[in-house]
């Protein structure tokens, strides 16, 4: 039996969703690209396992259909935390002092 979520998530990006520690907004900001970097590169991974297949450089369909599923999962989960980021932020400036 294959695993579904252990072979279309690396530990990239899993990685990028960790909690934070509450130090300061440079941790944030380094996590925060860290994200886009790993979100970004996952994309392009992609897009070469595409151009690949379809110049006939060999490429297998499952590899390539695996790539840009996985690309499109790690955008989706960054997305969510976005959501969820932007929520937080919202009913935090709702609350009164």
């Amino acid at each position: 039996m294959i695993s579904p979520l252990n072979s279309v998530l690396n530990s990239s990006t899993v990685a990028a969703v960790k909690p934070l520690a509450p130090s300061s907004s440079t941790d944030f900001q380094s996590m925060l690209n860290s994200a886009i970097q790993s979100v970004e590169s996952s994309r392009q991974n992609a897009e070469t396992q595409v151009a690949g297949f379809l110049s006939g450089e060999g490429h297998e369909i499952h590899q390539v259909v695996m790539a840009t599923q996985r690309a499109d999962l790690s955008f989706e989960l960054f997305q969510g935390v976005r959501n969820k980021v932007v929520q937080a932020y919202q009913e935090i400036m709702r609350m009164q002092m």
